[in-house]
């Protein structure tokens, strides 16, 4: 395909995400099914269109005077991302397959942008509207700044996994792909997009299948670092998914202990019996939906609990920028609704002189600071800890600040995340 056709597809694909309300990747999909001449480099470039479209929608959309519609979205990115003059846009558009000619308001537009500086926050940071007041919140003066840095793309981070392999040894396997060290985790390695926007296919590398290395986001990695979890403790996983943590804190036990892998949502866990396997995680039972005698047997004898909380997800919209135009109050206030009930679960498997650790992949107050200040008001058992009092490995640049952990692109270079150890202070 040529450019022309790749802007017109994105015009479409961008019609069902934000008309037909599909999310990006099904729309993406769907569109692949019924233009099969379509080949990988293709889907690729176009890919990248729509969600660089969808990652910066109402900056591009205001220098377009506010138009917001998907040909207008793909104009303003051709202009203002890919750099082409008014003059090669045209000619884009009247070329075979094209979108079609400029209307005089279009080429007025391109010509003479509406300058971001005079645009409010929410705009300039590419964050829904009616999550201003929460962006101020979270952090004053550069809210901007902070959505604009979770409009960016991502680059791909993945943890290696030390029962099978070192740092310097799964670098050595992925070196065609040209990694580099992750600047705060101790397990991780980074790969950039290449100039098509491309990021390297790694599981598909036979050290993935040997168990050397997990894909996972460096914030991730660190907030499983903030467990502090150690050789031979008792561990609940209450949240655990497919198993990206629990991984992380059987490796930082080097096996020994016991971990307890549960999530409520049977289909969330079933990938993690195979990761499992693979990583060569022995010291991980998984305790499924349906075994409620099992998990509650494990009522006060955790050292640790972790609660990977469902929630927005708003730290990963660099990834999955079509969520955050998807996402809404009420689905946020059930969100909310989840983590009260999750912690208020989590508390009672804590043993005396245990920890409680609440982890989210949200930068939004509402879900973290305040979720854990509630707690603690309605739990007197519990106080906030330092967590970085148990997590050794973390660079001092993590350091810098406490007691509870936020990251996010802008500040640290990974997806936004949220963690806060509580430990239970009575006495056995």
């Amino acid at each position: 395909m040529k450019p022309a056709g790749r802007a017109s597809a994105a015009i479409d694909i961008l019609g069902a995400v934000l008309e037909r309300h599909l999310p990006a990747t099904e729309a993406l999909r769907e569109w692949g099914r019924s233009h099969r001449f379509a080949g990988s480099r293709d889907r690729a470039a176009i890919g990248t269109i729509v969600h660089d479209a969808l990652r910066q929608r109402h900056s591009l959309a205001w220098r377009m005077g506010g138009d917001e519609s998907p040909r207008a979205l793909v104009l303003s990115w051709l202009a203002h991302v890919a750099g082409k003059s008014v003059e090669e846009i045209e000619a884009l558009g009247g070329a075979p397959f094209g979108f079609g000619a400029l209307s005089g308001s279009e080429r007025e537009a391109l010509m003479h942008p509406l300058p971001l500086d005079d645009a409010p926050d929410f705009v300039r940071g590419d964050y829904p509207r009616w999550l201003a007041e929460s962006f101020a919140a979270a952090f004053g003066d550069d809210a901007a700044a902070q959505g604009a840095a979770l409009a960016r793309r991502a680059p791909l981070d993945i943890r290696v996994n030390t029962l099978k392999a070192s740092r310097e040894k799964a670098a050595r396997a992925l070196a065609r792909f040209s990694p580099s060290l992750t600047p705060h985790s101790p397990w991780g390695l980074r790969f950039q997009p290449n100039d098509e926007g491309r990021l390297p296919n790694v599981e598909a590398d036979g050290a993935h299948g040997r168990g050397w290395f997990e894909v996972q986001d460096e914030g991730s990695q660190i907030a499983a670092l903030a467990c502090g979890a150690t050789a031979g403790e008792q561990v609940l996983d209450l949240c655990a998914g497919a198993g990206g943590k629990t991984l992380a804190l059987a490796a930082m036990m080097g096996n020994k202990g016991q971990i307890f892998a549960h999530d409520a949502n049977q289909q969330r866990l079933r990938p993690i019996f195979e990761r499992i396997r693979r990583a060569g995680a022995r010291n991980v039972q998984v305790i499924e939906a349906h075994a409620k005698e099992r998990l509650a047997a494990l009522k006060e004898r955790m050292d640790l609990v972790l609660v990977d909380a469902p929630c927005s997800g708003s730290g990963t919209w660099r990834r999955k920028p079509d969520a955050k135009w998807r996402l809404r109050e009420t689905s946020l206030a059930a969100r909310k609704a989840a983590q009260t009930e999750l912690l208020r679960q989590a508390a009672d498997f804590v043993r005396p002189g245990g920890r409680l650790v609440y982890v989210t992949c949200s930068v939004l107050p509402e879900e973290n600071t305040r979720q854990v200040e509630a707690f603690l008001a309605s739990d007197a058992r519990f106080a906030l800890a330092d967590w970085r009092e148990g997590a050794g490995e973390a660079p001092e640049g993590l350091k810098a600040r406490g007691p509870d952990l936020r990251l996010t692109p802008l500040s640290h270079g990974t997806d936004g995340f949220y963690a806060a150890v509580m430990t239970r202070r009575d006495k056995a």
